[in-house]
């Protein structure tokens, strides 16, 4: 009984590999142009390039997403292996989530009740909230948009390839059969060949009609991804409006604390301003104060506080940054010159009032450096 199963399984793998042989020797010929081969039809090869096109570009499309989400590569390494090993991922902390408890045990040190330590935790409680609606952002992405298209490309695709591959193998035996009966002389092998023929016609027929139908199912594919688009971009947009509504809840509560606090005299000798007294970059929206800066201190006067425009009078002032007017109720500026400013009654503290020989207009703060 033994020896029969070693018998078979030596013809059988002696026949696999005589058909491997000439699959082998027909591919080669139609490559050197010395075999004919048999064309697909035209839909079935529209088909196989429309579900080229569909992996390549899913398969970026995966990649790319799967680096905005998570930028750390060996986080995402450390996710592929959770997934194949069937496992949960287990939850990791986000950056805003990690700088928001660094700010908040440094308040612990610097004291909660200083301006500093307070300004510390209150930013550092919103960092935490940020952190933890891109943690939501991210799963939901996950889930609705990135596990999609991962069960295509490793569950769809992979069943397509196998069904191609075989289709493929199923071409080179219909034409290896053509090329036999074409070299038959007598009339006994004749009729072996065009059995052989027709049996390999056949199947090639059955496998393309199996590989067109896999291949027709993209369209539904199209739509399902269309959809995960949609609720990825709505994730998207939900994410980004809560942070803008923390940023301009923290925005609102900063306002509230105290911006002038004291300096240790160690720190004698330091470039030192007051939260409110930085300068915005170039192009800055909206300006708020302008930049301040002392270089010496004395141990007696170690209190900053928040430079205001002057209520009354003028004085000159140097231009940081080009700005550009927005209407004819403001006054353009260019890098480096001099003009001189002065505020009204009721004016918005972040703008003054300034002149350049016969022209005047409103001017932002955040672009002037005050002069003496």
């Amino acid at each position: 009984m033994f020896a029969d199963t070693m018998d078979f399984n030596v013809k059988k793998l002696a026949s696999d590999a005589g058909v491997f042989f000439t699959r082998a020797v027909q591919f080669t010929e139609e490559k050197l142009g010395q075999a004919e081969k048999t064309e697909l039809d035209a839909h079935l090869e529209n088909l196989i390039a429309r579900g080229d096109c569909t992996k390549n570009w899913t398969e970026k499309i995966f990649r790319q997403t799967e680096v905005l989400l998570q930028p750390n590569p060996s986080a995402r390494i450390e996710e592929f292996f959770y997934e194949k090993l069937d496992r949960k991922i287990p939850s990791r902390t986000t950056n805003g989530e990690l700088l928001g408890q660094y700010m908040l045990d440094a308040a612990k040190d610097f004291g909660p009740g200083t301006p500093y330590g307070s300004t510390l935790i209150t930013v550092g409680e919103y960092q935490k909230r940020l952190g933890g609606a891109e943690r939501e952002f991210l799963q939901t992405s996950a889930i609705s948009f990135l596990t999609p298209l991962r069960n295509f490309l490793e569950g769809d695709w992979r069943t397509i390839s196998k069904e191609r591959r075989l289709l493929e193998n199923r071409r080179l035996d219909l034409d290896v059969c053509k090329a036999r009966l074409k070299k038959a002389k007598l009339a006994e092998a004749k009729a072996a060949a065009e059995h052989e023929l027709r049996v390999a016609q056949t199947e090639f027929d059955r496998q393309a009609e199996v590989t067109r139908l896999l291949l027709e199912g993209i369209s539904s594919t199209h739509v399902n991804h269309l959809r995960c688009l949609h609720e990825f971009v709505e994730a998207q947009a939900a994410y980004y409006a809560q942070c803008h509504k923390l940023m301009q809840e923290l925005q609102k509560d900063l306002s509230r604390i105290p911006n002038a606090f004291v300096i240790n005299p160690s720190t004698s000798g330091m470039s030192v301003c007051s939260p409110h007294s930085v300068t915005s970059l170039p192009g800055a929206s909206s300006p708020s104060r302008s930049l301040v800066s002392t270089n010496t201190l004395e141990p007696e006067t170690l209190k900053i506080e928040e430079v205001k425009p002057p209520a009354t009078g003028t004085r000159k002032a140097k231009v940081l940054y080009d700005y550009h007017a927005a209407d004819t109720s403001e006054l353009s500026l260019f890098s480096d010159e001099l003009i001189t400013v002065y505020t009204m009654p009721g004016m918005d503290p972040d703008w003054l009032i300034g002149e350049r020989g016969n022209e005047k207009g409103k001017v932002p703060v955040t672009y002037l450096e005050l002069l003496s």
